[in-house]
């Protein structure tokens, strides 16, 4: 099976007497693998990590003729995700693209979850980052402004505990020439793990909460404190995130106090002391303010649109449930789809 279609091939198949050891030595020279070729192995891989096997069949006979059967597929799928995950291990090309961009690096990490047959598993992702600087931007312009788009980006993921993910941020931080991580910045949706395995894997990497959590906080707070959907309630959580993209942990931990010098009943009391201790305990990932007077990024979109176009979109299908091996697999060819090592990766394999 090639690229432009089926091609019969007739060649030499010898055994060895002594060892017995048998071999088709015209492959090697071909660069075949098994009946499909390395082009047809990248359509077949890209399709695979596009929609569901059986949609990929149909879409590739659709596209451009390829006619095979959803097995196919799915075989190659996983046998090429094995072989890309040593490949992104093993050489020094998968990273050589990031090191060599410009801008500010990021690193962005959340969870999904997916189903398997052990039952619902969170997977994990992450993805690194360099993004130019945008202009300057005031907190009555943080989310209209236009931030420039990363200059290179490398996604990972895996079903798995955040003790073994840690880890691999470390090491996909060395492969990707990233010495000092001083000069990271990780943005995260708040959650414990993440901020731990950010000390201990980047340790000295600056943290900023993103702001639509930080926003997200409040809002719970608000629906509370003035009923869901009031105009009192809007009111409150628009000064509380202006408070935040102004002057960060204080200004929000005096917008909460003015708030509990006039809140009487318990219910409320009990939310303004939770959003409260909420944000001191974040109060160090609280820098807005300094991020858009220099133009950079201050919420995790990556990630969240990672989470669910990367992975949801095809992983996440009606009645879809993965094996955690095969579906990490499947992780790896997919977020490695949407990295810039995808290119480097079929270069590598098909020269």
């Amino acid at each position: 099976m090639t690229a432009a279609g089926d091609v019969r091939l007739s060649r030499l198949y010898l055994v060895c007497p002594r060892c017995g050891a048998s071999r088709y030595p015209l492959d090697d020279r071909l660069g075949v693998a098994g009946f499909v070729s390395p082009h047809a192995r990248k359509l077949l891989s890209l399709a695979g990590a596009s929609w569901s096997f059986a949609g990929a069949a149909g879409h590739l006979a659709e596209f451009c003729g390829l006619r095979t059967c959803a097995q196919t597929i799915r075989a190659v799928c996983y046998q090429e995700a094995g072989l890309l995950a040593d490949w992104l291990h093993d050489d020094k090309a998968a990273g050589a693209g990031f090191a060599a961009a410009s801008g500010d690096v990021e690193f962005q990490t959340d969870g999904t979850m997916v189903n398997t047959w052990e039952g619902w598993r969170e997977m994990r992702l992450g993805v690194f980052a360099q993004r130019p600087r945008g202009r300057p931007a005031t907190a009555d312009a943080w989310d209209t402004r236009r931030l420039p788009p990363p200059q290179a980006r490398v996604l990972f993921g895996g079903i798995e505990t955040a003790e073994h993910f840690g880890p691999r941020i470390r090491r996909w931080a060395a492969r990707l020439g990233i010495r000092d991580a001083s000069e990271v910045t990780v943005l995260g949706d708040g959650a414990e793990w993440i901020r731990n395995q950010a000390q201990r894997q980047l340790p000295g990497a600056k943290r900023l909460l993103d702001i639509f959590h930080g926003s997200e906080h409040l809002a719970d707070c608000a629906k509370v404190l003035y009923g869901e959907g009031a105009a009192a309630a809007k009111a409150w959580v628009d000064g509380g995130r202006r408070a935040l993209l102004t002057t960060g942990a204080v200004g929000v931990q005096e917008h909460l106090a003015a708030a509990r010098a006039g809140a009487r009943s318990a219910p409320k009391r009990r939310a303004l002391a939770e959003v409260t201790r909420y944000f001191e305990r974040r109060a160090d990932s609280l820098g807005y303010a300094e991020r858009l007077a220099q133009g950079q990024s201050i919420g995790s979109g990556l990630v969240e649109g990672a989470c669910k176009q990367v992975i949801g979109r095809r992983m996440k299908q009606t009645g879809a449930r993965w094996r955690v091996r095969r579906a990490n697999r499947m992780a790896t060819l997919c977020c490695t789809f949407h990295s810039d090592t995808w290119a480097v990766y079929w270069d590598h394999q098909i020269n």
